[in-house]
C-alpha cells in the first residue's frame, strides 16, 4: 500500500437501537445494542465504516473519548492498516492491551481496513486472500424458557438457517436439557444445535452439567466457566466427551496462543473486537491452524463474513442481526449460509436515517 491515502479526519457517533427480540443471557437481558459508528476519512475522498458494540450506553462515552483521543496520532498518517495497528498498539503497552484501549484500537483497525479494500476496489475476502463463499451460519436463542427458545429456533428456521445456539443456565440441568429437546425439535434431525453458558458455572458445576447433556448431540459447550480460566476449562474438556467452545472474551492473539497450549477448547471463537480488529485475524487463525482447530466468529457478521471466508478453517458464523437497524445492506443469508458483501470494503454502509433516529449524545 505504497500509495495509501492519507488519513484527514476522524469521527466518532453513538447510536442504541433497540432489539427486536430482547436476548436473554445468564449474564442479564440484552435490550438495545450501543454502538460506536466510525467515519475514517481521506485526502483520497475515500470514508472508511467501522463499527464497535460497547455491551452497555454506561460504556459508550467513555469508549467514544477514548476514541476521540487518539484521533490526532492518525490523522496524517497514510491509511496502512498494519502499520497503524502496530503503532497504537505500541502505545497501549504500558496502559495494557485489554478492555476499552483494544476496544477503541478495534474500531479505528476496521476502518482503516475498510479504506485499504475501497482504495484497491476490492473486497475485503479478496485483500486477506480469501474467495467469495458463504460460512454456515447459526441462529442465536436466548434463555427465554422452554417455549421462548422453541420460537426463537422456529424464526431462525424460518430465516434460512439449519443450526441454533441457546444460552442456557438454567436453574437445574433438566431445565437446560429440556430446552435442547425444545431446539432440537425445531431444527430437526439434521440441523444443529449448540449451547452457551456464558461463563455462569464453576469447574465442578460445569463438569457435572456439561456430563449430563453428553448424550444430548449438541455441537459444542460453550464457555461453561469464566473465560480466562484456561486451566478450568481444559479440565472441564478432559472430563466431558461434547466439544468445548471458547474465545469471544479472549483479548488478541497472545490470549489464544495460550489457552490452546493450557489445551482450553476443542474449538476457537475470535471476536473481531476483543482481538484488536481486522489486523489480528490472521494470526488467531493461524494458532487455530496450527493447532488444528475450527475457526468461528462471534458477533459483528459484516465482517465475519470476510474473515471466514479467508479462513481455511472456518466452521460457523453467528448470526446477530442487532446491528441491521443502521446499516444500509446487511448481509446476505443464502442456503443456510451468511455471505460476505461483493462491494469493496469491509461490509458497512450506514443508513443515515436511522442513525439520525437512534443518535446518542456523547
Amino acid at each position: 500500500m505504497s500509495d495509501a491515502p492519507t488519513i484527514t479526519g476522524f469521527t466518532v457517533r453513538v447510536v442504541n437501537p433497540p432489539l427486536a427480540t430482547p436476548h436473554a443471557t445468564a449474564g442479564g437481558l440484552v435490550a438495545s445494542f450501543p454502538m460506536l459508528l466510525a467515519d475514517l476519512k481521506t485526502d483520497a475522498g475515500i470514508v472508511g465504516h467501522a463499527y464497535v458494540f460497547t455491551y452497555s450506553m454506561t460504556y459508550a462515552p467513555s469508549i467514544a473519548r477514548l476514541v476521540r483521543d487518539l484521533a490526532p496520532l492518525v490523522v496524517g498518517q497514510p491509511c496502512r492498516p498494519a502499520e497503524l495497528h502496530a503503532a497504537l498498539r505500541k502505545r497501549f503497552r504500558l496502559i495494557g492491551p485489554h478492555g476499552f484501549t483494544t476496544i477503541a484500537l478495534a474500531l479505528i483497525d476496521m476502518a482503516a481496513w475498510d479504506v485499504a479494500c475501497r482504495a484497491a476496489n476490492e473486497p475485503l475476502y479478496k485483500l486477506l486472500g480469501g474467495e467469495r463463499r458463504g460460512t454456515r451460519g447459526y441462529a442465536p436463542v436466548g434463555q427465554s424458557g422452554r417455549a421462548g427458545a422453541r420460537r426463537e429456533a422456529e424464526a431462525g428456521v424460518a430465516a434460512g438457517f439449519r443450526a441454533v445456539k441457546a444460552k442456557i443456565g438454567y436453574a437445574t440441568v433438566d431445565e437446560d436439557a429440556s430446552v435442547v429437546g425444545e431446539l432440537r425439535a425445531a431444527v430437526g434431525t439434521s440441523g444443529a444445535v449448540m449451547v452457551d453458558y456464558n461463563q455462569s458455572l464453576s469447574v465442578d458445576e460445569a463438569i457435572a452439567r456439561c456430563r449430563a447433556l453428553d448424550a444430548l448431540g449438541l455441537g459444542w459447550i460453550e464457555e461453561p466457566t469464566i473465560a480466562e480460566d484456561f486451566a478450568g476449562h481444559a479440565r472441564i474438556r478432559y472430563a466431558v466427551e461434547t466439544p468445548i467452545q471458547a474465545g469471544e472474551n479472549w483479548w488478541g492473539p497472545l490470549e489464544f496462543r495460550n489457552a490452546v497450549a493450557a489445551g482450553a477448547t476443542d474449538r476457537l471463537m475470535p471476536d473481531v473486537m476483543k482481538i484488536g480488529g481486522i489486523t489480528p485475524w490472521a494470526e488467531v487463525a493461524q494458532i487455530a491452524s496450527d493447532a488444528g482447530l475450527a475457526v468461528s466468529s462471534h458477533l459483528f457478521p459484516e465482517v465475519s463474513a470476510h474473515l471466514l471466508a479467508a479462513t481455511p478453517n472456518a466452521e460457523w458464523l453467528e448470526w446477530c442481526d442487532w446491528s441491521n437497524p443502521v446499516i444500509a445492506e446487511p448481509p446476505v443469508i443464502a442456503d443456510g449460509k451468511v455471505w460476505p458483501s461483493q462491494r469493496p470494503g469491509i461490509g458497512i454502509e450506514w443508513n443515515e436515517a436511522a442513525v439520525e433516529r437512534y443518535l446518542e449524545a456523547a
